[in-house]
Protein backbone atom coordinates (compact mmCIF):
# COMPACT_ATOMS: atom_id res chain seq x y z
CA UNK A 1 0.00 0.00 0.00
CA UNK A 2 2.92 2.37 0.61
CA UNK A 3 3.66 3.13 -3.09
CA UNK A 4 -0.01 4.01 -3.68
CA UNK A 5 -0.02 6.31 -0.65
CA UNK A 6 3.18 7.95 -1.83
CA UNK A 7 1.71 8.60 -5.28
CA UNK A 8 -1.41 10.08 -3.68
CA UNK A 9 0.76 12.40 -1.59
CA UNK A 10 2.71 13.41 -4.69
CA UNK A 11 -0.49 14.21 -6.59
CA UNK A 12 -1.81 16.20 -3.65
CA UNK A 13 1.48 18.10 -3.38
CA UNK A 14 1.37 18.96 -7.08
CA UNK A 15 -2.26 19.99 -6.76
CA UNK A 16 -1.70 22.53 -4.00
CA UNK A 17 1.76 23.75 -4.92
CA UNK A 18 0.43 26.38 -7.33
CA UNK A 19 -1.87 28.03 -4.76
CA UNK A 20 0.62 27.79 -1.90
CA UNK A 21 3.44 29.08 -4.08
CA UNK A 22 1.29 32.01 -5.18
CA UNK A 23 0.22 32.62 -1.61
CA UNK A 24 3.82 32.64 -0.36
CA UNK A 25 4.77 35.05 -3.16
CA UNK A 26 1.92 37.37 -2.14
CA UNK A 27 2.86 37.13 1.55
CA UNK A 28 6.52 37.95 0.92
CA UNK A 29 5.53 40.98 -1.16
CA UNK A 30 3.03 42.18 1.45
CA UNK A 31 5.14 41.90 4.61
CA UNK A 32 7.41 44.89 3.82
CA UNK A 33 4.34 47.09 3.33
CA UNK A 34 3.12 46.28 6.85
CA UNK A 35 6.59 46.78 8.34
CA UNK A 36 6.91 50.21 6.71
CA UNK A 37 3.45 51.32 7.85
CA UNK A 38 4.15 50.36 11.47
CA UNK A 39 7.73 51.58 11.74
CA UNK A 40 7.70 54.71 9.59
CA UNK A 41 4.06 55.83 9.51
CA UNK A 42 2.54 54.23 12.59
CA UNK A 43 1.64 57.47 14.39
CA UNK A 44 -0.44 58.93 11.57
CA UNK A 45 -4.03 59.46 12.77
CA UNK A 46 -6.70 57.73 10.64
CA UNK A 47 -9.75 58.07 12.90
CA UNK A 48 -11.17 59.43 16.13
CA UNK A 49 -13.45 57.75 18.66
CA UNK A 50 -16.57 59.37 20.06
CA UNK A 51 -18.54 58.44 23.16
CA UNK A 52 -21.44 57.01 21.15
CA UNK A 53 -19.00 54.78 19.25
CA UNK A 54 -17.40 53.66 22.50
CA UNK A 55 -20.74 52.72 24.06
CA UNK A 56 -22.38 51.67 20.80
CA UNK A 57 -20.25 48.68 19.89
CA UNK A 58 -17.27 50.47 18.29
CA UNK A 59 -19.48 51.23 15.28
CA UNK A 60 -17.48 52.57 12.32
CA UNK A 61 -14.22 52.85 14.28
CA UNK A 62 -11.46 52.13 11.76
CA UNK A 63 -9.23 49.78 13.69
CA UNK A 64 -9.17 46.49 11.76
CA UNK A 65 -7.21 45.54 8.65
CA UNK A 66 -8.21 43.04 5.99
CA UNK A 67 -7.56 42.87 2.27
CA UNK A 68 -9.97 40.00 1.67
CA UNK A 69 -13.10 42.15 1.37
CA UNK A 70 -14.33 45.69 1.92
CA UNK A 71 -17.88 46.84 2.58
CA UNK A 72 -18.62 50.12 0.86
CA UNK A 73 -21.80 51.89 2.08
CA UNK A 74 -22.86 52.62 -1.53
CA UNK A 75 -21.39 49.75 -3.55
CA UNK A 76 -21.78 46.92 -1.08
CA UNK A 77 -19.24 44.17 -0.56
CA UNK A 78 -16.16 43.90 -2.73
CA UNK A 79 -14.23 40.65 -2.68
CA UNK A 80 -10.56 41.44 -3.33
CA UNK A 81 -11.67 44.63 -5.06
CA UNK A 82 -14.39 43.03 -7.21
CA UNK A 83 -18.12 43.60 -6.77
CA UNK A 84 -20.42 40.60 -6.51
CA UNK A 85 -21.40 40.68 -10.22
CA UNK A 86 -17.73 41.08 -11.19
CA UNK A 87 -16.77 38.16 -8.93
CA UNK A 88 -19.40 35.84 -10.39
CA UNK A 89 -18.42 36.88 -13.93
CA UNK A 90 -14.68 36.41 -13.40
CA UNK A 91 -14.50 33.05 -11.64
CA UNK A 92 -14.48 29.82 -13.69
CA UNK A 93 -17.87 28.13 -13.86
CA UNK A 94 -18.81 24.57 -13.04
CA UNK A 95 -19.70 22.73 -16.30
CA UNK A 96 -23.43 23.02 -16.97
CA UNK A 97 -23.82 25.77 -14.36
CA UNK A 98 -23.97 29.55 -14.50
CA UNK A 99 -22.24 29.70 -11.13
CA UNK A 100 -18.55 29.38 -10.27
CA UNK A 101 -16.69 26.73 -8.35
CA UNK A 102 -16.71 27.60 -4.66
CA UNK A 103 -13.16 26.27 -4.70
CA UNK A 104 -12.25 28.96 -7.25
CA UNK A 105 -13.56 31.59 -4.84
CA UNK A 106 -11.28 30.14 -2.13
CA UNK A 107 -8.29 30.60 -4.44
CA UNK A 108 -9.43 34.14 -5.26
CA UNK A 109 -9.92 35.13 -1.62
CA UNK A 110 -6.54 33.67 -0.66
CA UNK A 111 -4.48 35.33 -3.39
CA UNK A 112 -6.49 38.13 -4.98
CA UNK A 113 -5.86 36.42 -8.33
CA UNK A 114 -8.68 34.99 -10.44
CA UNK A 115 -7.80 31.32 -10.95
CA UNK A 116 -7.79 29.60 -14.29
CA UNK A 117 -10.15 26.68 -14.86
CA UNK A 118 -7.21 24.32 -14.30
CA UNK A 119 -6.31 26.01 -11.01
CA UNK A 120 -9.92 25.81 -9.85
CA UNK A 121 -10.04 22.10 -10.67
CA UNK A 122 -6.77 21.58 -8.80
CA UNK A 123 -8.23 23.17 -5.68
CA UNK A 124 -11.37 21.06 -6.08
CA UNK A 125 -9.21 17.93 -6.14
CA UNK A 126 -7.22 19.13 -3.15
CA UNK A 127 -10.41 19.69 -1.17
CA UNK A 128 -11.58 16.17 -2.03
CA UNK A 129 -8.32 14.72 -0.74
CA UNK A 130 -8.88 16.49 2.59
CA UNK A 131 -12.65 16.05 2.87
CA UNK A 132 -12.93 12.85 4.91
CA UNK A 133 -14.40 13.68 8.29
CA UNK A 134 -12.92 11.75 11.25
CA UNK A 135 -15.29 9.11 12.58
CA UNK A 136 -15.16 10.54 16.09
CA UNK A 137 -16.81 13.78 14.86
CA UNK A 138 -19.93 11.83 13.95
CA UNK A 139 -19.73 10.07 17.33
CA UNK A 140 -19.69 13.48 19.06
CA UNK A 141 -22.72 14.62 17.06
CA UNK A 142 -24.65 11.43 17.70
CA UNK A 143 -23.99 11.70 21.44
CA UNK A 144 -25.81 15.04 21.57
CA UNK A 145 -29.57 15.21 22.25
CA UNK A 146 -31.52 15.38 19.00
CA UNK A 147 -33.17 18.64 20.05
CA UNK A 148 -29.75 20.35 20.23
CA UNK A 149 -29.64 23.42 17.98
CA UNK A 150 -27.85 22.71 14.65
CA UNK A 151 -25.42 25.59 15.29
CA UNK A 152 -24.41 24.00 18.61
CA UNK A 153 -23.74 20.78 16.75
CA UNK A 154 -21.83 22.59 14.01
CA UNK A 155 -19.61 24.47 16.46
CA UNK A 156 -19.00 21.35 18.54
CA UNK A 157 -18.04 19.34 15.45
CA UNK A 158 -15.48 21.97 14.45
CA UNK A 159 -13.84 22.30 17.85
CA UNK A 160 -13.86 18.52 18.35
CA UNK A 161 -11.37 18.28 15.46
CA UNK A 162 -8.84 20.52 17.22
CA UNK A 163 -6.68 17.47 17.91
CA UNK A 164 -5.95 17.44 14.16
CA UNK A 165 -4.41 20.94 14.19
CA UNK A 166 -1.07 21.11 12.41
CA UNK A 167 -0.59 24.66 13.67
CA UNK A 168 -0.89 23.55 17.30
CA UNK A 169 1.55 20.68 16.75
CA UNK A 170 4.15 22.79 14.94
CA UNK A 171 3.82 25.65 17.43
CA UNK A 172 4.43 23.24 20.30
CA UNK A 173 7.47 21.83 18.49
CA UNK A 174 8.80 25.34 17.79
CA UNK A 175 8.71 27.29 14.54
CA UNK A 176 9.56 30.78 13.31
CA UNK A 177 6.85 33.45 13.25
CA UNK A 178 7.36 33.79 9.51
CA UNK A 179 6.26 30.15 9.15
CA UNK A 180 2.99 30.48 11.10
CA UNK A 181 0.96 30.99 7.95
CA UNK A 182 1.86 27.58 6.50
CA UNK A 183 0.27 25.26 9.11
CA UNK A 184 -2.55 27.80 9.55
CA UNK A 185 -3.25 27.51 5.81
CA UNK A 186 -3.20 23.71 6.10
CA UNK A 187 -5.62 23.74 9.04
CA UNK A 188 -7.94 26.19 7.32
CA UNK A 189 -7.99 24.19 4.09
CA UNK A 190 -8.58 20.94 5.97
CA UNK A 191 -11.50 22.49 7.85
CA UNK A 192 -13.05 24.08 4.76
CA UNK A 193 -12.92 20.81 2.87
CA UNK A 194 -14.79 19.00 5.66
CA UNK A 195 -17.49 21.54 6.54
CA UNK A 196 -19.98 20.62 3.77
CA UNK A 197 -20.14 16.98 4.86
CA UNK A 198 -20.39 17.93 8.54
CA UNK A 199 -23.23 20.36 7.81
CA UNK A 200 -25.09 17.88 5.59
CA UNK A 201 -24.67 15.11 8.17
CA UNK A 202 -26.19 17.31 10.88
CA UNK A 203 -29.13 18.08 8.61
CA UNK A 204 -29.84 14.48 7.59
CA UNK A 205 -29.34 13.14 11.12
CA UNK A 206 -31.50 15.76 12.82
CA UNK A 207 -34.25 16.47 10.28
CA UNK A 208 -34.35 13.55 7.82
CA UNK A 209 -34.73 10.48 10.01
CA UNK A 210 -31.01 9.93 10.55
CA UNK A 211 -30.34 9.08 6.88
CA UNK A 212 -26.92 10.48 5.95
CA UNK A 213 -25.98 10.45 2.26
CA UNK A 214 -22.44 9.52 1.31
CA UNK A 215 -20.23 12.04 -0.44
CA UNK A 216 -19.84 11.85 -4.23
CA UNK A 217 -16.17 12.44 -5.09
CA UNK A 218 -17.03 13.27 -8.70
CA UNK A 219 -18.76 16.51 -7.69
CA UNK A 220 -17.49 19.97 -6.82
CA UNK A 221 -18.04 21.37 -3.32
CA UNK A 222 -21.39 23.01 -4.10
CA UNK A 223 -22.70 20.09 -6.11
CA UNK A 224 -21.59 17.56 -3.52
CA UNK A 225 -23.21 19.54 -0.70
CA UNK A 226 -26.54 19.53 -2.55
CA UNK A 227 -26.13 15.79 -3.14
CA UNK A 228 -25.39 15.06 0.54
CA UNK A 229 -28.34 17.22 1.61
CA UNK A 230 -30.59 15.21 -0.70
CA UNK A 231 -31.74 18.09 -2.91
CA UNK A 232 -31.79 17.79 -6.72
CA UNK A 233 -30.71 20.42 -9.24
CA UNK A 234 -30.74 23.39 -9.28
CA UNK A 235 -30.04 23.33 -5.54
CA UNK A 236 -26.39 22.79 -6.42
CA UNK A 237 -26.45 26.30 -7.90
CA UNK A 238 -28.23 27.59 -4.79
CA UNK A 239 -25.36 26.21 -2.70
CA UNK A 240 -22.65 27.72 -4.91
CA UNK A 241 -24.36 31.10 -4.96
CA UNK A 242 -25.18 31.06 -1.25
CA UNK A 243 -21.68 30.10 -0.07
CA UNK A 244 -19.97 32.72 -2.24
CA UNK A 245 -22.41 35.49 -1.32
CA UNK A 246 -22.01 34.82 2.41
CA UNK A 247 -18.27 34.21 2.35
CA UNK A 248 -17.03 37.49 3.80
CA UNK A 249 -18.28 40.91 4.83
CA UNK A 250 -15.03 42.56 5.95
CA UNK A 251 -13.64 42.03 9.45
CA UNK A 252 -15.97 44.07 11.65
CA UNK A 253 -18.97 41.74 11.66
CA UNK A 254 -19.20 39.43 14.66
CA UNK A 255 -18.37 36.09 13.03
CA UNK A 256 -15.34 37.50 11.24
CA UNK A 257 -14.15 39.55 14.19
CA UNK A 258 -14.61 36.73 16.71
CA UNK A 259 -12.62 34.35 14.50
CA UNK A 260 -9.87 36.96 14.07
CA UNK A 261 -9.87 37.85 17.78
CA UNK A 262 -9.45 34.27 18.98
CA UNK A 263 -6.83 33.53 16.32
CA UNK A 264 -4.88 36.61 17.43
CA UNK A 265 -4.03 34.70 20.64
CA UNK A 266 -2.34 32.11 18.37
CA UNK A 267 -5.19 29.71 18.97
CA UNK A 268 -5.48 27.43 15.97
CA UNK A 269 -8.15 27.61 13.28
CA UNK A 270 -10.41 25.03 14.98
CA UNK A 271 -10.75 27.10 18.16
CA UNK A 272 -11.04 30.34 16.20
CA UNK A 273 -13.67 29.22 13.69
CA UNK A 274 -15.78 27.62 16.40
CA UNK A 275 -15.83 31.00 18.17
CA UNK A 276 -16.88 32.74 14.96
CA UNK A 277 -19.67 30.22 14.41
CA UNK A 278 -20.91 30.84 17.97
CA UNK A 279 -21.12 34.56 17.17
CA UNK A 280 -22.95 33.85 13.93
CA UNK A 281 -25.63 32.04 15.93
CA UNK A 282 -26.87 35.30 17.46
CA UNK A 283 -30.27 36.74 16.43
CA UNK A 284 -28.61 40.03 15.45
CA UNK A 285 -26.24 38.21 13.07
CA UNK A 286 -26.75 34.90 11.28
CA UNK A 287 -30.12 33.97 12.76
CA UNK A 288 -31.73 37.02 11.16
CA UNK A 289 -32.59 35.21 7.92
CA UNK A 290 -34.92 32.73 9.62
CA UNK A 291 -36.62 35.58 11.48
CA UNK A 292 -37.29 37.34 8.17
CA UNK A 293 -38.79 34.22 6.61
CA UNK A 294 -41.01 33.66 9.64
CA UNK A 295 -42.24 37.24 9.37
CA UNK A 296 -42.98 36.90 5.62
CA UNK A 297 -45.01 33.78 6.30
CA UNK A 298 -46.88 35.60 9.07
CA UNK A 299 -47.74 38.36 6.58
CA UNK A 300 -49.44 35.74 4.40
CA UNK A 301 -51.38 34.36 7.36
CA UNK A 302 -52.49 37.74 8.67
CA UNK A 303 -53.60 38.86 5.21
CA UNK A 304 -55.80 35.85 4.61
CA UNK A 305 -53.33 33.31 3.21
CA UNK A 306 -53.18 34.93 -0.21
CA UNK A 307 -50.99 37.44 -2.02
CA UNK A 308 -52.15 40.86 -0.77
CA UNK A 309 -52.91 43.87 -2.91
CA UNK A 310 -50.46 46.76 -2.75
CA UNK A 311 -52.89 48.75 -0.61
CA UNK A 312 -53.33 45.87 1.83
CA UNK A 313 -49.57 45.45 2.09
CA UNK A 314 -49.00 49.19 2.57
CA UNK A 315 -51.44 49.20 5.48
CA UNK A 316 -49.79 46.13 6.99
CA UNK A 317 -46.31 47.70 6.74
CA UNK A 318 -47.52 50.95 8.33
CA UNK A 319 -49.30 49.04 11.08
CA UNK A 320 -46.08 47.14 11.76
CA UNK A 321 -44.03 50.35 12.07
CA UNK A 322 -46.65 52.23 14.06
CA UNK A 323 -46.77 49.41 16.59
CA UNK A 324 -43.09 50.01 17.32
CA UNK A 325 -41.82 47.01 15.36
CA UNK A 326 -39.39 46.93 12.44
CA UNK A 327 -39.69 45.51 8.94
CA UNK A 328 -37.37 42.49 9.14
CA UNK A 329 -34.69 42.27 6.47
CA UNK A 330 -34.57 46.02 5.92
CA UNK A 331 -31.69 48.21 7.05
CA UNK A 332 -28.00 47.51 7.49
CA UNK A 333 -25.29 48.75 9.85
CA UNK A 334 -23.06 49.92 6.99
CA UNK A 335 -24.91 49.74 3.66
CA UNK A 336 -26.94 52.69 2.44
CA UNK A 337 -28.40 51.02 -0.65
CA UNK A 338 -29.95 47.71 -1.64
CA UNK A 339 -27.60 44.93 -0.59
CA UNK A 340 -26.00 43.49 -3.77
CA UNK A 341 -26.34 40.05 -2.18
CA UNK A 342 -30.10 40.63 -2.13
CA UNK A 343 -30.00 41.63 -5.80
CA UNK A 344 -28.04 38.53 -6.76
CA UNK A 345 -30.56 36.26 -5.05
CA UNK A 346 -33.46 38.21 -6.55
CA UNK A 347 -32.05 37.61 -10.04
CA UNK A 348 -31.81 33.88 -9.26
CA UNK A 349 -35.46 33.87 -8.16
CA UNK A 350 -36.60 35.79 -11.23
CA UNK A 351 -35.10 33.06 -13.37
CA UNK A 352 -35.92 29.96 -11.32
CA UNK A 353 -39.05 30.69 -9.25
CA UNK A 354 -40.72 33.81 -10.71
CA UNK A 355 -44.28 32.70 -9.89
CA UNK A 356 -43.64 31.51 -6.33
CA UNK A 357 -46.08 33.44 -4.11
CA UNK A 358 -43.54 34.10 -1.36
CA UNK A 359 -41.08 35.52 -3.90
CA UNK A 360 -43.86 37.71 -5.32
CA UNK A 361 -44.56 38.98 -1.81
CA UNK A 362 -40.84 39.68 -1.26
CA UNK A 363 -40.83 41.70 -4.49
CA UNK A 364 -43.94 43.63 -3.39
CA UNK A 365 -42.29 44.46 -0.07
CA UNK A 366 -39.18 45.60 -1.96
CA UNK A 367 -41.36 47.85 -4.13
CA UNK A 368 -43.23 49.45 -1.22
CA UNK A 369 -41.12 49.27 1.94
CA UNK A 370 -38.29 51.72 1.07
CA UNK A 371 -40.70 54.64 0.43
CA UNK A 372 -42.67 53.82 3.57
CA UNK A 373 -39.50 53.60 5.67
CA UNK A 374 -38.27 56.94 4.27
CA UNK A 375 -41.60 58.55 5.09
CA UNK A 376 -41.54 56.99 8.54
CA UNK A 377 -38.17 58.65 8.99
CA UNK A 378 -36.48 56.47 11.58
CA UNK A 379 -34.53 54.05 9.36
CA UNK A 380 -31.03 55.13 8.35
CA UNK A 381 -31.16 52.65 5.49
CA UNK A 382 -34.60 51.84 3.98
CA UNK A 383 -33.23 49.15 1.66
CA UNK A 384 -33.25 45.34 1.97
CA UNK A 385 -30.26 43.35 3.15
CA UNK A 386 -29.27 39.79 2.27
CA UNK A 387 -31.65 38.26 4.83
CA UNK A 388 -34.74 39.70 3.13
CA UNK A 389 -34.44 37.10 0.35
CA UNK A 390 -32.32 34.13 1.37
CA UNK A 391 -34.81 32.13 3.45
CA UNK A 392 -37.43 32.20 0.69
CA UNK A 393 -35.06 30.38 -1.68
CA UNK A 394 -34.27 27.67 0.86
CA UNK A 395 -37.96 27.14 1.63
CA UNK A 396 -38.87 26.87 -2.04
CA UNK A 397 -36.37 24.05 -2.61
CA UNK A 398 -37.60 22.09 0.40
CA UNK A 399 -35.21 23.17 3.13
CA UNK A 400 -37.94 24.22 5.53
CA UNK A 401 -36.12 23.77 8.83
CA UNK A 402 -35.46 27.33 10.01
CA UNK A 403 -32.84 26.37 12.57
CA UNK A 404 -30.55 24.99 9.88
CA UNK A 405 -30.33 28.17 7.82
CA UNK A 406 -27.52 29.63 9.89
CA UNK A 407 -25.44 26.49 9.40
CA UNK A 408 -25.59 27.21 5.66
CA UNK A 409 -24.44 30.74 6.44
CA UNK A 410 -21.61 29.28 8.54
CA UNK A 411 -20.27 27.09 5.74
CA UNK A 412 -20.11 30.12 3.45
CA UNK A 413 -18.71 32.49 6.07
CA UNK A 414 -15.87 30.05 6.77
CA UNK A 415 -14.45 30.78 3.31
CA UNK A 416 -13.70 34.37 4.27
CA UNK A 417 -12.79 34.10 7.94
CA UNK A 418 -10.40 31.19 7.38
CA UNK A 419 -8.70 33.13 4.60
CA UNK A 420 -8.43 36.13 6.90
CA UNK A 421 -6.72 34.28 9.74
CA UNK A 422 -4.28 32.69 7.31
CA UNK A 423 -3.24 36.20 6.29
CA UNK A 424 -3.27 37.37 9.93
CA UNK A 425 -0.54 34.85 10.68
CA UNK A 426 1.30 35.58 7.44
CA UNK A 427 1.58 39.27 8.30
CA UNK A 428 2.20 38.78 12.00
CA UNK A 429 -0.80 40.76 13.21
CA UNK A 430 -0.72 41.31 16.95
CA UNK A 431 -2.79 39.98 19.81
CA UNK A 432 -5.89 42.18 19.81
CA UNK A 433 -6.27 44.11 23.06
CA UNK A 434 -8.34 47.34 23.01
CA UNK A 435 -8.21 49.70 26.00
CA UNK A 436 -11.31 50.05 28.16
CA UNK A 437 -12.55 53.12 30.02
CA UNK A 438 -15.10 53.61 32.79
CA UNK A 439 -18.45 55.41 32.66
CA UNK A 440 -17.03 57.94 35.13
CA UNK A 441 -14.23 58.70 32.69
CA UNK A 442 -16.68 59.19 29.82
CA UNK A 443 -18.85 61.53 31.90
CA UNK A 444 -15.78 63.54 32.98
CA UNK A 445 -14.52 63.89 29.40
CA UNK A 446 -18.02 64.77 28.19
CA UNK A 447 -18.21 67.59 30.75
CA UNK A 448 -14.78 68.82 29.68
CA UNK A 449 -15.62 68.70 25.99
CA UNK A 450 -13.29 65.81 25.30
CA UNK A 451 -10.34 63.92 26.68
CA UNK A 452 -7.24 66.00 27.19
CA UNK A 453 -4.31 64.22 25.59
CA UNK A 454 -1.02 64.94 27.35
Amino acid sequence: MAPVAEKTDERRSATVSNLKAKLLEKIQAHRPRITKLVKEQGKIVIDQVTIDQCIGGARDVRCLVTDISYLDPQEGIRFRGKTIPETFAALPKVPGSEYPYVEAHWFFLMTGDVPTKEEALAIAEDFKSRAQVPRYVFDVLRAMPRDTHPMTMFSAAIVSMQRESLFAKRYAAGMKKTEYWDPMYEDCTNIMAKLPEIAAYIYRMKFKGDTPIASDPKLDLGGNFAHMMGFPKPYDDVARMYFILHSDHESGNVSAHATHLVASTLSDAYFALSAGINGLAGPLHGLANQEVLSWIQDVFKQLGGKLPTEEELKKFLWDTLNSGKVIPGYGHAVLRKTDPRYVSQMEFCQKNLPDYPMFKLVNMIYKLAPDILREHGKAKNPWPNVDAQSGVIQWYYGLTEYDFYTVLFGVGRALGVLTNITWDRALGYALERPKSVTTDMLEKWAAEGGRKVS
